[in-house]
């Protein structure tokens, strides 16, 4: 109990967080009805519990469940691997960089959902474009992290290692590598997060399963309820998503007091 007492002393959040989440669930589910708001258009939380239960309940569900997850983790991966490659290079080269930025800032400054029309055209209605469509909008804050954190690394430890006789391929493991490691993370954390959100946003324009697919059909039968018990799922798979790469982020870079994240 004493443990327990300090714990709440020193992260108070660990009480807060729970709290506000219980005082809101109970404002909203009294004010709805105390406001005459239609359940159609504003849902209680008790009824939005109930669609979620039917949903886990169904088979069907957790088929359009594995469907987004694994596009959001392809995607992911394929992202974030282009964006390390990429990244890695512009970093290192000069030549490099001035040949490709301009071309990565000029597709930057294009909305991402914007694309997803043309890579349904392109890739078919199946999983590929989702996946295309989750590379795409995880790539850039990883890109640009990866950057960032391998051109922070300190010149002063680079230039003693070069004194010793160290070559480039040493000094980028030794020093370049592990001071951006904390913005690696930082990318990672944004790009898996984004990576669900671009699955989604293709399932959106055309897809034949998925969670996107799924609040469009609950759309379509005006099934409110079901339309948040979705997006409840969508916003667990999130967290989930962030807390595995923050519980990484713990074990592979615990020297680290404070991560900048880039490119949000």
């Amino acid at each position: 109990m004493k443990r327990l007492r300090v714990d709440l002393r020193e992260r108070p959040e660990l009480l807060l967080v729970p709290a506000v989440f219980v005082v809101v669930m109970l404002a909203w589910e009294f004010a709805v009805p105390a406001f005459g708001v239609d359940d159609y258009v504003l849902p209680r939380p008790s009824q939005i519990l109930d669609a979620l239960r039917t949903q886990l309940a169904d088979p069907l569900f957790w088929g359009h469940l594995k469907v987004t997850v694994l596009e959001s983790l392809y995607g992911f991966l394929l992202g974030v691997g282009a964006a390390l490659v990429l990244g890695t290079a512009i970093s290192q080269v000069r030549l490099i960089e001035r040949t490709f930025m301009p071309y990565v800032v000029a597709f930057q400054t294009v909305p991402k959902v914007a694309l997803a029309p043309l890579f349904v055209v392109w890739f078919g209605f199946g999983m590929t474009s989702k996946v295309v469509m989750a590379a795409v909008i995880s790539f850039f804050p990883m890109l640009v992290n990866v950057i960032e954190g391998l051109r922070s690394a300190d010149a002063d430890r680079i230039q003693m290692l070069t004194v010793f006789g160290a070559g480039k391929f040493q000094v980028f493991r030794m020093v370049r590598l592990p001071s951006a490691l904390p913005f690696l993370f930082a990318g990672l954390d944004i790009g898996i997060v984004f990576s669900i959100l671009g699955a989604v946003v293709g399932e959106f324009i055309g897809a034949k399963e998925g969670l996107g697919y799924l609040l469009l059909q609950t759309n379509y039968n005006f099934d409110i309820a079901g339309m948040f018990a979705v997006l409840v799922v969508l916003s667990v798979l999130g967290l989930i998503a962030h807390f595995v790469i923050r519980f990484a982020q713990k074990r592979l870079v615990f020297w680290a007091e404070e991560n900048r994240v880039l490119g949000a």
